[in-house]
């Protein structure tokens, strides 16, 4: 007994503990001394809430600690503190409100409590004024819910969990209801809560009478998620043709400078149609997951129209609307007039506000409804009264609308604008030669023959479809490079098995040999000769091929060689007499989100006003040194020489002194001056 007394282990708590969590069942009677001490200072407490407790604190997280330990003794512990925080958390000291919920984070650790209970009892600590505080809890709940779904989704536990924080999100304490709202938005970023039913929730939030759980709600859909598994995908081998293919296509046979031109051009083509084949990976794709888009973009509008909030709210109302309309090809009629109230020049945000109007622009709204907004563009923006930045966003703008919309626009307006191909601001000439080139790939007839450039198969094949008109085939594009089945197997028994056996052939010494022949190659000569068979003959071949069987990859593949060839051969009939221009908006990839670099694509760097140029002069200045000697004087009230007078004086007054001439050799001719001017003196002197 002496040496336990020794260890003075009463007023030694982090000793106590250590030693209780070790052997629990030898330190009982110390335990029941320092509970009993616990609850005499709660009596303590009871009386003066307000008055900080230190004893109080140590032992509260004394008890949480080893509460596994003792789970009889302290069975009403975590009841008791969770009263004593609910009935005095307004008045209680905020470092001991601190201790309080530490203590109850520790004991839901060690699973004494139920989850939502505490998430109840947080929810209303939330209402303190204590940052921090607020701060804490939403960390732990974010990290609870977590782990609670940490091994597999704990549906029952998330169905109570949910329900508790929709209660909340409609608090009458804005504090609370935002704190639920980022929880439940964060959540949803972890692939927690990631089903529709959030989702949808969320949706409520941006009709809040409260600007900030507005401003939270808008930025959970136009938001974006960084942990997508970008990396993931770019390893995979896409399908389809790859660069080998095009080079053994276009490097075999002849080295010319026509061949090295269009494998240049196949390149070119090739990178485009990856980019389109590529899946297109949404960073958030929560749009896609709520129920009732066209009530909730009209709920949205309804809301934008009356609205008395901030510009940059206002902004982010009209970049959901956008987004929802043309992700899920809305039909939002009222939304292009009012967009269109915007469109200036001097409006403040207008590049967002252009954004918005291509966003919102698709395939199945009417031309009519668009054009307006094009028309209003082209008057406000594409003016030689503008500057080369606003001409440019503007194209720009008007490239993208008809992009998704293209029967928005006539010929006569696209002939205008494409003039502007020669303009003296490189801006404006790459942003009209962008259009250009957008409509020599959906219908070159639209553009004057100057502008059609080469004709190609594939453009020669594309027309822009009707209003409502649907290309539907029945047979796949490109299959009459194939064979029919029963002419293939026929070609296979009259070859006798020559390509499979050229392809294995070994030479004597019993190494493989490297064999050219593809079946890249065979779809190059095959593309070329189908160029001169009909098309309606072409397309009952094509017909044939797709009704005979099921085609293999390798199949698909060679399909695709031939189809990216149409986009590089001359049509048929047609010479090479104009030159193959390219823009860089061939590389663009159009996916179903616009960002603000399709509007503000700048290709030459504006120049800087003179204030900036200065200060960046001035900035790589800072650290050098002055290279001018500074001659100090002894006397420094002693007035300045006439040498040093001199300097500050204005050349013009020194031009004819004789410090100020130069000692610069003289030229032949003056020196055969003064030669002839010394002689005529001496001989002067001499008579």
């Amino acid at each position: 007994m002496s040496g336990r007394q020794s260890n003075k282990l009463p007023n030694n708590l982090p000793q106590l503990q250590n030693l209780i969590k070790r052997d629990p069942q030898s330190y009982v009677e110390e335990f029941l001394q320092q509970f009993r001490h616990y609850q005499s200072n709660i009596q303590i407490f009871k009386l003066q809430p307000d008055k900080p407790n230190k004893e109080l604190a140590e032992l509260v997280m004394f008890l949480a600690q080893v509460s596994h330990c003792y789970l009889q003794q302290l069975s009403s512990f975590p009841q008791e503190l969770s009263g004593l925080l609910l009935s005095y958390h307004t008045v209680l000291q905020p470092d001991l409100r601190m201790t309080f919920c530490k203590a109850m984070i520790l004991l839901r650790n060690k699973n004494l409590i139920d989850p939502t209970c505490l998430l109840e009892l947080f929810f209303e600590l939330l209402r303190c004024h204590d940052k921090l505080l607020r701060k804490t809890l939403y960390t732990h709940i974010v990290v609870d819910i977590k782990n609670i779904n940490a091994k597999h989704k704990n549906n029952k536990v998330n169905t109570t969990l949910q329900n508790f924080m929709y209660t909340m999100l409609r608090d009458s304490n804005p504090i609370a209801a935002k704190i639920s709202l980022d929880v439940m938005a964060e959540l949803y970023k972890r692939n927690i809560w990631n089903d529709a039913k959030t989702v949808n929730v969320i949706t409520t939030a941006c009709f809040c009478k409260v600007t900030k759980i507005v401003v939270a709600g808008l930025k959970f859909f136009l938001g974006k998620d960084e942990d997508e598994k970008n990396d993931s995908d770019s390893d995979s081998e896409p399908e389809g043709p790859t660069t080998r293919d095009v080079m053994v296509k276009y490097s075999t046979g002849r080295k010319t400078s026509k061949n090295k031109k269009k494998m240049e051009k196949a390149m070119k083509v090739l990178k485009k149609h990856k980019k389109k084949a590529k899946v297109e990976v949404f960073n958030f794709s929560a749009i896609h997951l709520i129920h009732d888009p066209q009530d909730f973009s009209e709920k949205l509008l309804k809301q934008l129209e009356s609205s008395k909030e901030r510009f940059e709210v206002k902004i982010m109302m009209m970049e959901l609307i956008s987004r929802l309309v043309g992700i899920h090809e809305l039909f939002l009629f009222n939304f292009y007039p009012f967009v269109q109230r915007f469109l200036q020049p001097h409006q403040r945000e207008v590049t967002k506000i252009l954004l918005c109007a291509a966003q919102a622009s698709h395939q199945l709204v009417p031309p009519e409804v668009i054009e307006p907004v094009i028309m209003t563009i082209a008057n406000n923006f594409v003016t030689d009264r503008n500057s080369g930045e606003v001409m440019t966003v503007g194209i720009n703008a008007i490239k993208e609308l008809t992009a998704r919309c293209p029967l928005a626009i006539n010929e006569d307006l696209l002939q205008d604008l494409a003039l502007y191909k020669n303009h003296k601001d490189k801006n404006v000439m790459m942003s009209a030669r962008g259009l250009i080139q957008l409509f020599r790939n959906l219908d070159p007839h639209m553009l004057l023959k100057k502008d059609r450039g080469r004709p190609t198969e594939a453009s020669t094949e594309a027309k822009i479809r009707d209003y409502g008109e649907l290309e539907s085939k029945d047979y796949i594009p490109g299959a009459e490079v194939l064979e029919v089945e029963g002419e293939a197997k026929k070609e296979g028994e009259e070859d006798g098995g020559w390509e499979s056996a050229s392809i294995g052939d070994e030479d004597e010494d019993g190494e493989w040999v490297d064999v050219h022949h593809s079946a890249d190659e065979d779809a190059g000569e095959m593309a070329e000769k189908l160029q001169s068979i009909p098309v309606e003959e072409r397309k009952a071949k094509a017909a044939a091929v797709s009704g005979s069987r099921l085609l293999t990859q390798d199949e698909f593949k060679k399909i695709r060689l031939v189809q990216m060839a149409k986009e590089v051969n001359n049509a048929p009939g047609k010479g090479q007499k104009r030159k193959i221009v390219t823009s860089d908006d061939e590389e663009d990839n159009r996916g179903e989100l616009l960002t603000l670099r399709n509007i503000e694509k700048l290709h030459k760097k504006p120049k800087s006003d003179k204030e900036t140029r200065l200060a960046t002069a001035m900035e790589g200045r800072s650290d050098r040194k002055d290279f001018v000697r500074k001659h100090s004087k002894l006397n420094p009230h002693a007035s300045t020489s006439n040498k040093e007078k001199r300097k500050n004086k204005n050349f013009m007054m020194m031009r004819h002194s004789q410090n100020v001439r130069t000692k610069g050799k003289r030229s032949f001719r003056d020196r055969q001056i003064a030669l002839r001017d010394a002689l005529l003196k001496r001989k002067k002197q001499h008579h």
